[in-house]
Parts: C-alpha cells; sequence; structure tokens
C-alpha cells in the first residue's frame, strides 16, 4: 500500500474523512483515510482534560494503491479539500523521510499516547518508549511541569515544532 497526503483546511480534518466515508461507495472499499492524532493533558481553570490534537495539522492521509481518477474526483469534490501533495498536477505517494516520520506516529493505532521518560544524572531526557523514542535528538525543549517535549519534524519539505506528553518514570 502507498500513503498519499492530502492538504485540507485547518482544523477540518475530521470534517473532510465523514464526508468521504459518507460518500465512499464511488470507490473501492480497500482504501482508508486518516490523520493521526496526539493526546495531550491540558489545565483549564484548574482541571486537567485529556485532548486531541492532530500531529500534521491539515493534512490527511491516504492509505490505497493508487490514486484512481475516481477517488480523485471524490476527493476533489469534498468540502474543505486544498490539494494533493506535492501537487494536483503531480500526485505521488509519500517516500522516504515524510514516509518514515508518517510511518513512526501512526504505529499501532493513530493516536499518539504518553511517552515514558526519565532524566539522566546530566538532567538529559532519556526516552524508553512512546512516540518520542528514536526522536531524542528532535527535541528543542522540554517543559517538566506540563510534561511536554517540543519536538521538531521535518516533513513535506517544512519545519515545524509539536509537543508531546511524557511521563516520568523512576530509573531503575
Amino acid at each position: 500500500m502507498n500513503y498519499y497526503a492530502v492538504q485540507v483546511m485547518g482544523a477540518r480534518e475530521e470534517s473532510f474523512i465523514q464526508w468521504i466515508l459518507h460518500h465512499q461507495e464511488e470507490i473501492s472499499a480497500d482504501i482508508r483515510f486518516f490523520f493521526p492524532r496526539r493526546r495531550l493533558t491540558i489545565r483549564r481553570q484548574g482541571k486537567h482534560f485529556q485532548e486531541l490534537y492532530p500531529v500534521f495539522p491539515g493534512y490527511v492521509f491516504v492509505e490505497a494503491l493508487e490514486v484512481s481518477p475516481q477517488l480523485y474526483k471524490l476527493v476533489r469534490r469534498a468540502p474543505y479539500f486544498c490539494r494533493f501533495l506535492p501537487s494536483n498536477d503531480n500526485i505521488n505517494p509519500l517516500c522516504a523521510k515524510d514516509l518514515s516520520v508518517l510511518v513512526h506516529f501512526i504505529g499501532s493505532n493513530d493516536i499518539a499516547e504518553s511517552s515514558k521518560v526519565y532524566f539522566d544524572e546530566n538532567d538529559r531526557i532519556v526516552v524508553v518508549s512512546g512516540p518520542l523514542s528514536g526522536m531524542e535528538g528532535n527535541i528543542v525543549k522540554v517543559d517538566r511541569r506540563k510534561k511536554r517535549a517540543k519536538v521538531r519534524l521535518d516533513f513535506a519539505n517544512e519545519a515545524f515544532h509539536l509537543d508531546l506528553a511524557f511521563d516520568v518514570i523512576e530509573r531503575s
């Protein structure tokens, strides 16, 4: 299977996918639309809430063998559609670096949970498991109070920062 990226209007990923699923009888059933999300703990007015945010804001991914003419027409008709990547005239599957970043975050499911970490004697973060594993070199900032690490990601020839949650564990 190949992965294709579709750019949609910001904060409209869920609506875009729901519209596609409602009209999916026009295309093959073995095509999957998704967007990876991350779970963060947010504190408002002294209370903690678990909320989901997209890992790649404004992008929906399509898992399919190829973009058929029927799939192309359906996606183009969908509300909030902007473009295929790299362009509507040149639709290519994700490859190399972009694909590895996407596969890292989809892993077993589409929601990136908290990573398990501890801090060594030099006060550096050491990741034991979770979405932060293998990304230690990309961590830009660690906020111990909020239990978040700001990570620099390169995707679709753009660099952006992303907050990922972590839980501190005792070192064994």
